[in-house]
């Protein structure tokens, strides 16, 4: 990475971190680009150069977390199952408590403010058919095979039901972490119900058998 790519890396990052700040010490609705530009020691201007819209400042990896399940069915091994490498992957990340889970100190007040404010609820269920549609599209490319059907409403059809099984399992990690349950419990019983949760979907896919061979498990 050149000079010039790196410090729009750390302008952008700097950014991102100076927002975050503000919107955990006083809610997304009541801080202003503004006040994030003058926190940041940037212009008005060079924040909406980096940031679109007052949402990406929140959601300020919004496009990695869209096209993630894509990229891992898209580029799965030959043979592989599409659930598989997608609770594979969930698995691991519980596993070795990866900080997008939200198991880290704070983790709460982040949700808390995503949960205060209207906008950042429709940007999140936003992201949320944005995973899914790129997720079909990914189907689509590299479908399933036999005995599943191809083509795009398939596609779609499973795109929604694996997206929406990863959704409901991150969904109940944040509310048990906002619930106040210790973090190494609620990612146990995530974890256990999201591999039933994607076993089952193998299962459906693939015939009745061991779905863990189907992946790694």
């Amino acid at each position: 990475m050149g000079l010039r790519e790196t410090k729009k890396r750390q302008t952008r990052t700097a950014i991102a971190d100076a927002a975050l700040g503000l919107f955990l010490e006083r809610g997304f609705d009541r801080v202003t680009v503004a006040e994030v530009a003058r926190q940041a020691g940037v212009s008005t201007n060079t924040v909406f150069n980096y940031f679109p819209a007052k949402e990406d400042l929140f959601f300020d990896r919004q496009e990695e977390v869209e096209g993630r399940l894509a990229a891992l069915v898209r580029d799965r091994a030959p043979g592989a199952c599409p659930v598989a490498v997608v609770r594979d992957d969930l698995l691991e990340a519980l596993r070795r408590d990866d900080p997008m889970l939200g198991l880290q100190s704070g983790a709460a007040a982040f949700w808390e403010v995503v949960l205060e404010s209207p906008a950042l609820r429709a940007r999140e269920r936003e992201i949320g058919e944005h995973v899914e549609a790129a997720l079909a599209r990914a189907l689509t490319e590299r479908p399933v095979g036999a005995p599943y059907r191809e083509g795009a409403t398939a596609a779609a059809v499973l795109a929604g039901a694996v997206a929406g099984v990863h959704r409901a399992a991150l969904g109940e990690l944040r509310r048990m972490v906002m619930a106040g349950e210790a973090p190494g419990r609620a990612r146990d019983e995530v974890l256990g119900v999201a591999r039933q949760g994607f076993d089952l979907l193998c299962t459906g896919l693939h015939g009745e058998g061991d779905p863990a061979s189907h992946g790694h498990g």
